[in-house]
């Protein structure tokens, strides 16, 4: 088998973590100390992720996107083939390097995503981008659901404080999707506590296979 290979490191602004990006033949991995915090082998939840937002919000036009978190880069090609031609999509990034990373040594994996006239990238928080306003749809895939590992700052996101900001930056009937690496029964009390209506979805990481990731399905 070959060895894993350290292809680059990055700090998360603000609380310093360290993640590296690691490679093993054609696959990657992005790290944060012993946890992989995603892999270019498990993406079938992070489309699900943009199929059911596009599903809930139907034939709007234009429809208006943020995605939380760029990743590999799973979620934004979804939503791009998902929410078609007109749309306007968002993505917002803490990590500098990791829009680095899309247009580097994972360039293969964005497919030219990020050079979609439909995209805009905002690297910044991804509150900063959500108190905008006008969203239809909002997609998290931000840490690792709403217990994050990486960030202290991303418990307010997922906090009654932060769930009250996305709702308010909705339009009518928008959707608050949200993905997680596990349940959280707390995190879907405080959905409903604001205002929410709540559908909890299990979808599989890797086709029909792996890891059982939870994804919220939050309507104004």
């Amino acid at each position: 088998m070959q060895p894993w290979i350290e292809i680059d490191t990055a700090t998360v602004p603000g609380d310093g973590q360290k993640l590296r990006l690691i490679q093993r033949g054609d696959e990657f991995s992005i790290m944060t100390g012993p946890t992989a915090l995603m892999n270019s082998r498990m993406f079938g939840s992070e489309e699900a992720l943009a199929r059911l937002a596009r599903e809930r919000v139907g034939d709007r036009t234009p429809p208006k996107i943020l995605i939380g978190g760029l990743g590999m880069g799973f979620t934004l090609r979804a939503a791009l083939s998902e929410f078609g031609n007109d749309a306007r999509i968002t993505v917002a990034e803490l990590v500098p390097a990791v829009v680095e990373w899309a247009r580097g040594p994972l360039a293969g994996l964005f497919e030219g995503s990020l050079d979609d006239a439909r995209v805009t990238v905002h690297v910044g928080d991804v509150a900063e981008a959500i108190s905008m306003g006008g969203w239809d749809a909002i997609l998290l895939d931000v840490d690792n659901g709403p217990e994050g590992l990486t960030r202290d700052e991303n418990d307010a996101l997922y906090g009654l404080e932060g769930l009250a900001l996305a709702r308010r930056a909705l339009n009518p009937k928008g959707i608050l999707a949200v993905w997680s690496s596990h349940k959280s029964p707390a995190f879907t009390k405080r959905l409903r506590q604001s205002g929410y209506a709540v559908e909890e979805v299990t979808a599989r990481a890797r086709g029909r296979r792996g890891a059982r990731h939870v994804i919220w399905i939050a309507t104004k």
